[in-house]
């Protein structure tokens, strides 16, 4: 994209207000994200539940001197406005021109699942065939698919663009913006189904996509679908694929068993080897050979470009480093896509010092000094105190870059030159191709070395909490609870990621996780579910918010705040007793309450409760009369008080069993986490936590013998035995040795055999013929799940969670 803003307005028509010849290559979405603010507009986008216009500041305070919005706010000098109607509907409208005058070939792929996959793969086998744009990352909604759209520029040849849709009528305005000539249509399973009346709707309304394609290839081992696409595009060219001889294209081999697999293409028959053999990526497979069979490529090309295809690894993590710095890893891939991915991540984390390592860009026809302009623009906005390059071409440009450079020929030269481990204090950004191997570099900056990690996805978590959002008006806060090191998962980290996305409260339970958040840096409002007689003091110093539930309490944090000398009324929250009989004020104890408040140097920010058995259906009864109780209670104090304060009683079971009752505000805890009592919830949710180890050893232990203390396993045959270097230390319950719980391994379950010690366990993998030391061994995620690890545990997960120790390394991930 390359436009003067006078450009723009005359093919959207709309307004504009300021200097008109203003360039527009980029266009941000959000404030928190943007990376580069040269030849960048920040478009204030509307919804039903939030407004983009409220980050207008935010962006201009970034650098950003041309907004698109629906009003014009005529405070900001030197800033040219760009008015609209509607910002979403701008954003298509201009994506349609832009791909329709662009002239490349292009390919739409949507369907349930493996949709980034199989564009990644596409991409990674054609980039070098043609110039080609594809969708950032998962970019394939209604406003992920125009910015990708608007990324093509007058080299490309090739477009791949994913298409995405979440409920009935989405699609046609994508169709409307973005006509493929060559349609793809991957597997249809469950995901969004629960907004569609039936799986024929679902199809109906994606295969809508396909009204302009020249080419529809589709995976016809779906009778329905088969059906469908054959009575609506019969003039249209169009070819089936999968596991079924129905189709054009097919495994001809048993695939489980052959070493190589042999795939019938209409008449022709072409063998590759293949690594994984799960269905998903079988079927895959199958996708991407016949797209490139349909571009031309020959067979030998293709089976070479199947044998160089790199797991694709959708995913930034950050780990706690040594000397106080966190490790930014993406060294999974480069190109300029995934760079500015990684430094939109960056931007997340508000350390004020910050270095970067970044190699070669190698998946490209020339390193030429072009591209490392590019780069080095990129970068330099970014105010880095370090920056280390690593290869020969990148090198060759260091005087491009501001900050302190130092040029290095390959990794083990800069490890050698001990850079990096004088670093204190900072976010270090590792970023660079496979080649490289600049994940060496973690392995020495990462604090905790333990085999033993807990994975958190931070990106399920903002998923949870947008999902329980959608439940809610737009106008209701949301507070999260981040106690108990954030149940397990590490408070501070958590924490800023929710700041990062505007949480309007955070809750922990104790001052001192509150003064820990204060010290790192975070500026939310925090409340003290649990104030101590002896933390009033620090809670003032440390601007936290107590939770108040008796008059002994008021009357002894009143004191405090006298002595504090604290000129302003403090703010704090009033617990209500409901029927729980945990903490909290009784109905008779309300007037003398409000007569204290009365006077005093306080604010009540905020009236609550909690409810007992938001998640048990057969108490339905007791809690709406918690709710019943809530309401009279809270209205009485309300009326004394003459002001009303926020008032929240619904957690998260509460959020999706009694929305009704949402008040002001909601507490989120384990719902953004990804569980629910609810089992069609349930499904809306993303799992966030992996617990996960390795194979240390595999023995082959006899008839007869014993494994473990105490001898409490005996092998009735020669057994397969697997050491794991985890243990009760770690966080694992003795009581689900002895083949009581299940650990997984190549998605297949393996008993716990013997007792569970401190450091290790063993596994019996008698059944798992392929299980090999170094192996990824899965404690609780998909299989077995968080549910039923805890079950093994007889306990909620809540206390699996928690009990994990701080010697296992928290890694934290963006998919």
């Amino acid at each position: 994209m390359n436009y003067t803003a006078e450009d723009i307005t005359e093919i959207t028509g709309t307004k504009i207000i300021g200097d008109k010849n203003r360039i527009i290559k980029n266009i941000a979405f959000d404030s928190r994200l943007i990376y580069s603010t040269k030849n960048t507009a920040f478009i204030a986008i509307n919804t039903l539940k939030n407004s983009g216009e409220k980050f207008i500041e935010a962006a201009i305070d970034r650098g950003i001197e041309i907004i698109i919005s629906e009003h014009y706010y005529p405070n900001y000098e030197n800033i040219t406005w760009i008015i609209v109607d509607n910002s979403v509907e701008f954003l298509q409208k201009l994506a349609k021109y832009h791909f329709e005058n662009s002239h490349i070939k292009s390919i739409g792929i949507t369907g349930s699942n493996g949709k980034t996959i199989l564009k990644e793969w596409l991409y990674q086998c054609l980039w070098n065939e043609f110039p080609t744009v594809k969708s950032p990352k998962s970019f394939n909604s209604q406003i992920g698919l125009p910015l990708s759209l608007l990324q093509i520029n007058s080299s490309h040849k090739l477009g791949i663009f994913e298409v995405g849709i979440s409920k009935p009528d989405e699609i046609e305005k994508l169709e409307n913006m973005f006509h493929p000539q060559i349609g793809l249509l991957t597997h249809i399973g469950t995901a969004h189904l629960a907004n569609f009346k039936s799986e024929e709707e679902l199809i109906d309304e994606k295969i809508k996509l396909f009204r302009n394609s020249e080419v529809i290839i589709y995976n016809g081992d779906n009778l329905l679908v088969d059906k469908k696409i054959k009575e609506l595009y019969s003039s249209k060219k169009l070819i089936s694929y999968g596991f079924k001889e129905n189709n054009q294209v097919y495994f001809k081999t048993n695939v489980p068993k052959e070493e190589n697999v042999v795939v019938k293409y209409f008449d022709e028959e072409i063998s590759f080897p293949v690594h994984q053999r799960d269905e998903a990526t079988l079927t895959n497979a199958l996708a991407l050979l016949t797209v490139l069979k349909e571009l031309g490529i020959d067979n030998r090309s293709i089976v070479k470009k199947i044998n160089a295809l790199k797991a694709v690894e959708m995913r930034l993590e950050a780990v706690e480093g040594i000397k106080n710095n966190i490790i930014i890893n993406d060294s999974f891939n480069l190109d300029l896509d995934s760079l500015k991915t990684a430094l939109q991540f960056l931007n997340e984390y508000n350390k004020p010092k910050k270095s970067l390592v970044l190699t070669d860009i190698v998946d490209v026809k020339s390193n030429s000094k072009e591209l490392y302009q590019e780069v080095s623009q990129l970068v330099n906005e970014q105010n880095f105190d370090c920056v280390f390059l690593i290869g020969d071409e990148i090198s060759k440009y260091s005087e491009l870059f501001k900050s302190k450079t130092f040029p290095f020929i390959n990794t083990q030269e800069l490890i050698g030159s001990k850079h990096l481990t004088d670093l204190q204090n900072q976010i270090i950004l590792l970023k660079g191709a496979r080649k490289f191997e600049i994940e060496r570099l973690k392995d020495i900056l990462e604090l905790r070395k333990h085999d033993t990690v807990l994975e958190v996805n931070l990106n399920a978590i903002l998923h949870n909490i947008n999902y329980h959002k959608s439940l809610l008006k737009p106008t209701t806060k949301m507070m999260a609870m981040v106690k108990a090191n954030a149940y397990g998962l590490g408070s501070y980290e958590i924490s800023e990621f929710l700041q990062h996305h505007h949480i309007d409260y955070l809750g922990v339970a104790f001052v001192d996780e509150g003064v820990e958040l204060r010290k790192k840096g975070i500026t939310v409002p925090i409340i003290v579910m649990n104030p101590e007689q002896h933390s009033y003091e620090t809670i003032i110093a440390y601007n936290l918010e107590p939770e108040i539930y008796s008059l002994r309490v008021l009357d002894l944090f009143y004191e405090a705040v006298q002595k504090s000398g604290y000129d302003k009324k403090y703010p704090i929250h009033i617990k209500l007793e409901t029927g729980m009989h945990r903490l909290g004020f009784k109905d008779f104890e309300l007037d003398e309450l409000s007569n204290n408040l009365n006077g005093k140097n306080l604010r009540v920010r905020s009236i609550f409760s909690h409810l007992s058995s938001s998640d048990l259906p057969d108490e339905k009864e007791f809690t709406l009369d918690q709710l019943k109780t809530f309401d009279i209670n809270s209205n009485s104090l309300i009326k004394n008080l003459g002001y009303s304060p926020i008032r929240h009683i619904l957690n998260s079971s509460g959020i999706t069993n009694y929305t009704n009752y949402q008040y002001d505000m909601v507490r989120i805890g384990i719902g953004m986490l990804g569980e629910s009592s609810i089992s069609e919830i349930q499904k809306q949710l993303r799992s966030v936590v992996s617990f996960k180890t390795v194979i240390s050893q595999i023995s082959l232990v006899e008839n007869g013998e014993s494994v473990g203390y105490s001898r409490r396993f005996k092998t009735d045959h020669a057994t397969r035995i697997a050491t794991i270097p985890v243990g009760y230390a770690d966080g694992i319950p003795r009581l689900i040795g002895n083949q009581v719980g299940n650990v997984g391994i190549h998605k297949t379950l393996a008993p716990i055999v013997g007792n569970i010690c401190m450091d290790m366990m063993m596994i019996n993998v008698d059944n798992i013929a392929n299980a090999k030391e170094g192996d990824t061994v899965t404690i609780f995620n998909a299989k077995p799940t968080l549910k039923e690890f805890a079950g093994y545990c007889k306990t909620i997960t809540y206390e699996v969670l928690t009990s994990i120790s701080p010697r296992v390394k928290r890694i934290y991930v963006k998919d």
